[in-house]
């Protein structure tokens, strides 16, 4: 039998285990869910195990439960570690969302759900086309999975346990799907990652709420000067103007960034996905590059004073925002938290004071195409897909990838399948039945070649 026609037989079985996965709540970054991340971490467990694994045990952490299960066939074969996160973003705003966000529901040939995507649904490829290889006697590959409730909030505790568990880890490539096509009709592999530095501003004034009409124009706002302090972190060309920020960036050569130009993108067809007027980024840069090869920060999040319904005339003494930067291969995340705290303090006025607090983050990460375990996936993709995948750098950022290149000394291979449609991180997110299945498809052929 093969993959498609095992996928065929078994769809309604492989919809059902994976809605029961998605159907547990497990968000890493809300302390009360912590008894739903060890819900996940069994139902992994159990989903390894009658994939078809030796064993599978969950561990304890500093912080979040940690699954690993394996399948050692022979010494002599190459061993491939599987990495992915059960664990989700909240769900705010809920009020946004069309259906339960953990209640899974298929639509125009989409799975609504919390997780859907990112990465219940593409983590749960990995363990159908192990399932399929072990099943069918096909398997060539010794196969190590490990599956992390952390992700989501920076994987503070995963260093540490790889640190300590390095023999049981040990394996010649990661495989993880986090990531994203370019198209259905466009299969990519990416090949680099932003890294990550994310902290938290607060900005205080007086020392109460005050009534904004006794106080108004003769007590500084918190929000006012907030506002006015996030502005001033890019310049007119919208370059950031963090006194070095820019000083261990990398300059692209001319060679790989018209490499990346060959990677199809419809400017219009993207703002009309978004819905906005036009792009914005930094002069002299394209859109891919721009969220590609150079560094950028964001307000994720910002927030002061009376926010209910109706009014409230107040001038608050307090105001906030969470903030994130994404940076690229040389620049140091801890270095660069360092210089953005440095900054907000020292323009802050005299009528406030300011905390910044760091917290998480994590390194870039570039994977070289050249290695056997990347032409394996290129060629897993092409028997897929029936065209060479485009080698793409994302955006995005998952900080474990390049710890586990320091801690285990290898490297990982970032075969993902989601769309920039698929809404992760936001309301009504979805992945596609085709992609699900037509994913499983591309990891088994991937272990055929790999395995070879």
């Amino acid at each position: 039998m093969n993959i498609t026609e095992y996928i065929e037989k078994n769809r309604e079985r492989f919809l059902e285990e994976l809605f029961g996965l998605i159907r547990i709540p497990s968000i890493s970054s809300i302390a009360s869910h912590k008894p739903d991340m060890y819900r996940a971490a069994e139902y992994w467990k159990q989903l390894l195990i009658k994939g078809g694994a030796d064993k599978a045990e969950v561990y304890e952490t500093e912080g979040n439960p940690v699954v690993v299960g394996e399948k050692i066939l022979n010494p002599a074969y190459p061993t491939v570690l599987v990495y992915a996160h059960m664990d989700v973003m909240p769900v705010d705003p809920i009020d946004l969302w069309n259906s339960d966000p953990f209640e899974p529901i298929i639509r125009d040939g989409k799975i609504f759900a919390r997780g859907a995507d990112d990465d219940k649904g593409q983590s749960f490829m990995h363990a159908k086309a192990f399932e399929y290889l072990v099943a069918t006697g096909q398997l060539r590959c010794n196969v190590k999975f490990l599956i992390e409730g952390e992700e989501e909030i920076g994987s503070p505790s995963l260093g540490k346990f790889c640190a300590d568990h390095k023999e049981l880890l040990k394996s010649d490539v990661i495989l993880v799907s986090d990531t994203s096509l370019i198209a259905q009709d466009i299969p990519s592999v990416t090949t680099g990652l932003r890294g990550l530095t994310y902290l938290q501003i607060e900005v205080t004034g007086p020392n109460r709420d005050l009534h904004s009409g006794l106080f108004g124009g003769a007590v500084a706002n918190p929000a006012v000067i907030l506002a006015k302090m996030l502005a001033s972190v890019h310049d007119e060309n919208n370059r950031i103007t963090i006194p070095g920020f820019y000083d261990d960036v990398m300059d692209v050569s001319a060679e790989e960034r018209a490499l990346l130009a060959q990677a199809p993108f419809d400017p219009e067809k993207y703002k009309r996905s978004l819905a906005i007027g036009d792009v914005w980024g930094e002069s002299g840069f394209s859109v891919m590059e721009r969220t590609g090869i150079r560094p950028a920060i964001d307000i994720c999040g910002i927030w002061s004073g009376y926010t209910g319904e109706g009014s409230k005339t107040v001038l608050p003494a307090k105001a906030y925002a969470k903030v994130s930067s994404r940076i690229v291969p040389n620049q140091d995340h801890h270095q660069v938290a360092s210089l953005i705290k440095k900054y907000f303090e020292s323009i802050a006025p005299p009528q406030v004071t300011v905390k910044v607090d760091v917290l998480h983050g994590g390194p870039a990460y570039v994977c070289p195409i050249a290695l056997p375990a990347y032409k394996a996936a290129e060629k897993a993709f092409t028997d897929t897909f029936n065209k060479r995948p485009v080698p793409f750098r994302s955006g995005g950022s998952i900080p474990i990838i390049s710890t586990f290149e320091k801690v285990l000394g290898v490297k990982s291979i970032l075969m993902g399948f989601g769309l920039e449609s698929d809404a992760i991180h936001s309301p009504n997110e979805n992945y596609p039945l085709w992609n699900l299945f037509k994913g499983i498809e591309t990891i088994t052929r991937f272990y055929h070649h790999y395995g070879a």
